[in-house]
């Protein structure tokens, strides 16, 4: 089995292992990407059984309605018992980077909305600090190089992420070299700058469980 092949065996185990935090009959909070597609693939196969789902992502609603579940608007759907989404990088203390696929900002307003986020990923998402992984932040269109600018002041180095557009018409700086020692003072200076719609750390909220497949299984941090 080549590096790929092992890293997408991790990805389907801890799909699989997610499973059992998932309430039978519940209305279930779904994120994006390549991990929770798996995730969606093994609760397709399971026998559970949701009332519906509220998705982050135009391409995560397309795959649920795809495998036959409802999917709410979030406005219908009131307080959310779970959320399951995976992440780009995580730390000891559960805090993510998230948003490489673009859909940061319906994630977080999807996992703020609910009791509780469970983050599913592969070992190579470990990291003992973050910002390895350049920090997404999704910008209002006219304010791209205002928001450039606080950030280069901040120490970073943004770069537009060309040829996308989020599912709600932004446009995403990726920002590379960002000190993230203390992520969750990096956050709310980020959330202050005028034309920030949101940004891909998950400091002030961190993951209630994150639920990490290596070579011997799935681990448990929380």
């Amino acid at each position: 089995m080549n590096a790929e092949e092992n890293q997408q065996h991790q990805k389907r185990q801890v799909a699989e292992a997610a499973l059992r935090f998932v309430r039978q009959d519940s209305v279930l909070g779904v994120g994006t990407g390549s991990t929770v597609n798996c995730f969606i693939e093994a609760l397709a196969a399971s026998r559970i059984r949701l009332e519906a789902a509220v998705s982050s992502s135009e391409a995560t609603t397309a795959l649920l309605e795809s495998q036959g579940i409802e999917v709410l608007d979030l406005n219908n759907a009131g307080t959310l018992d779970l959320y399951i989404d995976g992440a780009d990088e995580f730390d000891s203390h559960r805090r993510l980077i998230k948003g490489g696929g673009g859909a940061l900002t319906r994630e977080k307003i999807v996992s703020a909305a609910s009791r509780r986020f469970v983050c599913i990923v592969d070992e190579s998402k470990k990291v003992g600090v973050l910002g390895q992984f350049p920090l997404p932040v999704e910008v209002i269109p006219m304010a791209r190089s205002y928001v450039a600018r606080q950030l280069v002041a901040m120490g970073g180095q943004p770069e537009l992420r060309h040829d996308f557009v989020t599912d709600n018409g932004n446009v995403i700086l990726d920002v590379h070299n960002m000190d993230l020692v203390d992520p969750v003072r990096v956050e709310k200076a980020l959330n202050d700058i005028p034309g920030v719609v949101t940004c891909g750390l998950w400091a002030l909220r961190p993951a209630e469980v994150v639920l990490m497949a290596d070579s011997g299984g799935v681990q448990e941090f929380k």
